[in-house]
């Protein structure tokens, strides 16, 4: 999943991709590079973002969207917003994934949005303006129960949900190290994994490096993380990272054939 920030202020790429052609050239060379989606966005979620209503929201958001499945019309879109309202729009404008980071707690509307339209539904944990439990992974249970529970209510089918673990969102550098120590118990949530760690802040304080020397450290998450069993990897880069992840399917395969091989010769 390729990160395509529409927005002045985000992290990494604010300010890039504010020109609608410059978006479109930005979707077309991730395309290029093996990208199997497009995460669009136009609201920061970084820490101390200032916060935009949804009306400007979507006027950053819509045309660009519309503007990229036209020149890729193959091209599943995602549309990274929490407002059930933005999402609708987005859906019209060509979107086919909503990708919440509040995990449908935050606006009501998401869930019966989702239900309604059948489109692709990435539920994201966050520990923001809440307590969160010491233990990480009970945590993302107690929260990612909650959302998926809100989910199935409202009616939306369980092959439309992905679940995201939120790396960064109200964790510090500990808690992501043993997020991804631990990515595999997120398993038993029954659920699809995606994983976002791209260029995050905890990447930087493991290495060293500054936001814009972080490709080579994400690479390296996403190849530990895929061989934890993420099915999606949401990143800036990603013709590097779709090295890694080739990288850590092969060590996969050439395991599962070792297995097999070990237990012939019993």
């Amino acid at each position: 999943m390729g990160i395509l920030n529409v927005t002045p202020d985000s992290f990494s790429d604010g300010g890039h991709h504010a020109d609608p052609d410059a978006a479109v050239a930005a979707a077309r060379a991730m395309a290029e590079a093996g990208a199997a989606i497009i995460d669009i966005g136009a609201e920061s979620t970084r820490p101390g973002a200032e916060a935009i209503d949804g009306e400007a929201e979507r006027r950053r958001l819509l045309p660009v969207i519309a503007d990229v499945r036209s020149a890729l019309p193959d091209m599943p879109v995602s549309a990274d917003t929490y407002r059930s309202e933005t999402a609708r729009a987005a859906l019209e404008a060509g979107a086919g994934i909503v990708n919440d980071v509040w995990g449908l707690q935050r606006d009501p509307a998401m869930a019966n949005l989702a239900a309604e339209t059948g489109a692709g539904l990435v539920i994201m944990h966050t520990g923001r303006d809440r307590d969160v439990l010491p233990d990480p992974i009970e945590d993302q249970r107690v929260y990612l129960s909650r959302s998926i529970e809100i989910a199935l209510k409202a009616g939306v089918a369980q092959a439309q949900i992905v679940l995201d673990p939120g790396f960064g969102f109200a964790k510090d550098a500990e808690h992501n190290a043993v997020l991804m120590a631990r990515f595999g118990e997120l398993h038993a949530l029954g659920f699809p994994l995606l994983a976002g760690t791209s260029r995050k802040r905890f990447l930087g304080y493991f290495t060293g490096r500054p936001v814009e020397a972080r490709d080579v450290a994400t690479a390296a998450s996403s190849a530990l993380l895929r061989a934890a069993g993420a099915a999606v990897l949401r990143v800036h880069d990603v013709a590097m990272n779709v090295d890694a992840a080739a990288v850590a399917d092969v060590m996969i395969a050439a395991g599962r054939q070792g297995a097999g091989a070990g237990t012939e010769l019993a």
